[in-house]
């Protein structure tokens, strides 16, 4: 009986472990295309930029700054995760593939696009759960689209900024480049 406890105690141990080395990006999530894969296989990165997007939305313009923040930052390991969402507004209705074509024709995005989640309710994705969550080091629910969670090396939540702020504010700016060192 004590062997069978201290067999569960390791486990456990060995999947905290786990999850705290991978921690926010070895949650599994689909491409825009639909492959499985999660936010870690993305070669090179050592900050990630959560963004919940729409393209019916009044912050929508943000793309453009989306694309140049990636730009910038890509070589030393930015990455900008972009996360179509139809909570707020009904703002995102299109299919992947319709919103691949719309991120790619009007705002010539390239950084990843993965398919469209709910990050609200009893439907959110566990990625958003865990974002949003009382252990994510900063809690609480998500306001509107284009809201933006910056993710560290470690897998963990640095930082989050409300729709309003732009990506090219200092305020970003500087929690990424403090993520890059």
């Amino acid at each position: 009986m004590r062997f069978i406890a201290c067999l569960f105690s390791l486990c456990a141990a060995f999947a905290g472990a786990e999850e705290a080395r991978g921690g926010l990006l070895a949650v599994p999530v689909k491409d825009i295309d639909g492959k499985a894969t999660t936010l870690g296989a993305v070669k090179g990165g050592k900050a990630w930029l959560v963004v919940n997007v729409a393209s019916r939305c009044g912050y929508t313009r943000q793309y453009a700054g989306l694309q140049s923040l990636y730009e910038r930052y890509n070589a030393k390991g930015l990455v900008v995760a972009g996360f179509p969402c139809n909570d707020f507004g009904g703002q995102e209705p299109a299919t992947e593939q319709t919103i691949k074509k719309f991120c790619e024709t009007n705002f010539k995005v390239t950084f990843p696009m993965y398919a469209k989640v709910a990050i609200k309710g009893n439907d959110a994705h566990p990625l958003f759960e865990k974002l949003t969550g009382k252990s994510s080091g900063h809690p609480g629910p998500v306001g509107w689209n284009f809201h933006k969670f910056l993710i560290g090396a470690d897998g963990r939540l640095i930082a989050r900024f409300d729709s309003g702020v732009e990506p090219d504010s200092e305020e970003l700016e500087k929690a990424i480049e403090k993520a890059l060192k």
